[in-house]
């Protein structure tokens, strides 16, 4: 079946609307940034460079590390960029653009995102990395979708109850990461746990400059919560979109942070930009390993 054009926008050139991307500037393992300025960061240490666009705050630059090929994305902020991002490029290795159908041959995309956060917890101090096991969306953006088939019901369960969660807010869902990528990412370096994925950075987030709050002890509750093992380790915008659009397109994904901020001990990063730096430097190496 044809994809109208209204659902699929292309640019002039053919190229996918929002990325500005053509089928053949992507490569199969894509990091995403969320800071544009941090794509050049990244490819610094690329051995070559085969190309660069941006449109909006979606730049790409796509080159060789150490023989294998990779595209660096910035995706901006929110699971609403997200979802433009993933369907894009799902869009370009799995829609044929010219002719509007889907390919009957699947590819599938190894999606590692680099960001920053905040630990929940002393014994994950600034500096350190945290792998998400798993996206836990508070966001509702995924519910667009018929997804209920990926979501982890037994762990959303038990956090709805935890939190005594507001029927007028959209049900938290939670993902699982892609297995494959963790165990290429994961050390004795990496902490890992459940990253909450908030729609917004103030409100959703806790929070309070002039307006107030559904649920000022919603930041507690998340800090306590627990399950078989799991609690949730740090907080920020992407993670649970990312985990829910692959998995449903087929793409393999994975959330790494370095964390600048410690809450529960009230603690900043000296230097903010090194674990930036070392977490990029750590990803890249375990990609080729």
């Amino acid at each position: 079946m044809k994809i109208k054009e209204s659902e699929l926008i292309l640019n002039p050139n053919g190229s996918v609307y929002h990325l500005n991307l053509l089928p053949e500037h992507i490569a199969n393992t894509i990091i995403f940034v969320g800071d544009q300025n941090r794509v050049p960061k990244i490819t610094k240490y690329f051995d070559s460079i085969e190309f660069e666009t941006q449109k909006r705050e979606f730049k790409t630059i796509t080159g060789v590390y150490k023989g294998k090929r990779m595209s660096v994305i910035s995706t901006g902020i929110g699971p609403d960029n997200i979802d433009i991002v993933i369907n894009e490029l799902d869009a370009l290795v799995n829609i044929d653009l010219e002719t509007r159908t889907v390919k009957e041959e699947h590819t599938a995309l190894n999606i590692v995102r680099i960001g920053t956060s905040g630990s929940l917890h002393s014994d994950i101090p600034v500096d350190s990395f945290v792998l998400a096991k798993y996206g836990l969306g508070l966001d509702g953006m995924l519910h667009a979708y018929d997804c209920t088939n990926i979501f982890e019901t037994d762990l959303e369960n038990a956090f709805i109850k935890h939190t005594d969660w507001s029927s007028v807010k959209a049900r938290p869902y939670i993902v699982k990461n892609s297995s494959k990528l963790e165990n290429i990412l994961k050390s004795d370096q990496t902490h890992t746990g459940i990253t909450a994925t908030a729609g917004g950075f103030y409100g959703p987030q806790g929070r309070i400059l002039r307006l107030a709050i559904q649920d000022p002890q919603l930041n507690s509750k998340i800090d306590t919560f627990k399950y078989n093992n799991l609690r949730i380790t740090n907080l920020e915008m992407e993670t649970s979109a990312i985990y829910g659009l692959s998995k449903l397109l087929g793409h393999h994904a994975c959330s790494m942070n370095a964390i600048i901020a410690n809450r529960a001990d009230g603690t900043f990063s000296e230097d903010p930009y090194l674990p930036v730096e070392n977490l990029i430097k750590y990803t890249l190496e375990k990609l080729v390993s």
